[in-house]
């Protein structure tokens, strides 16, 4: 089974290239943060410690984590965006190699990893392959407003905080340009796939 990794900055369609690779490829496809937000679920494993981190401030009132609430402490405080990390990013990577374990025993041929902190979290340790899906800046910045409503500002500050396209570039094996119509996108990664069943 080839192991291979999706990563880029945020708004350059990493989403809908697993979406094509799940439905076009005998695949099995994992986003990292989907990963976390099933694990920080009331009875799994980062619940606890994360309410522990927070206090009760941040439940809402079916009992569930209040994400956006989390979300605006750890933006504003360094150490607890850290420590929120040290709770979820291991638990997420043991829950991606179980995953993976189960894959290759069902004998499935591919496995396809999405996270924007792949290269970040070392995760190439245990992936065959890096790919690189790569858009412009001002497309990123259209699709975000546009399907997420993000202002300005916050795209700035999202953008600051990943890493840059020539670190990206410098740690992937392969990238994709991902700034144009989606069916060249498709036709990219149909190449690719092509070439590594040759071998």
């Amino acid at each position: 089974m080839k192991k291979i990794g999706i990563t880029g900055g945020v708004g350059c369609g990493k989403s809908a290239v697993m979406e094509y690779i799940y439905a076009n490829y005998d695949a099995v496809t994992i986003r990292a943060d989907e990963v976390g937000r099933k694990l920080m679920e009331p009875d799994a494993p980062c619940f606890d410690p994360v309410v522990a981190l927070f206090g009760p401030r941040i439940l809402r009132n079916d009992g569930t984590l209040d994400r956006a609430k989390i979300a605006e402490e750890v933006f504003a405080d360094e150490q607890k965006r850290k420590a929120l990390d040290d709770i979820i990013h291991p638990a997420v990577r043991t829950y991606i190699t179980d995953a993976m374990a189960l894959a290759a025993q069902a004998g499935h041929k591919w496995f396809f990893l999405e996270a924007a902190l792949l290269i970040e979290e070392d995760y190439r340790a245990i992936l065959d392959e890096l790919w690189y899906i790569y858009a412009e800046q001002s497309v990123r910045r259209k699709r975000l407003a546009a399907s997420r409503g993000y202002s300005a500002e916050k795209i700035d500050s999202i953008m600051k905080s990943q890493l840059s396209e020539e670190a990206f570039r410098g740690a992937c094996d392969f990238e994709i340009d991902n700034s144009g119509d989606f069916r060249e996108t498709a036709a990219a990664i149909d190449r690719k796939m092509r070439k590594k069943k040759k071998k």
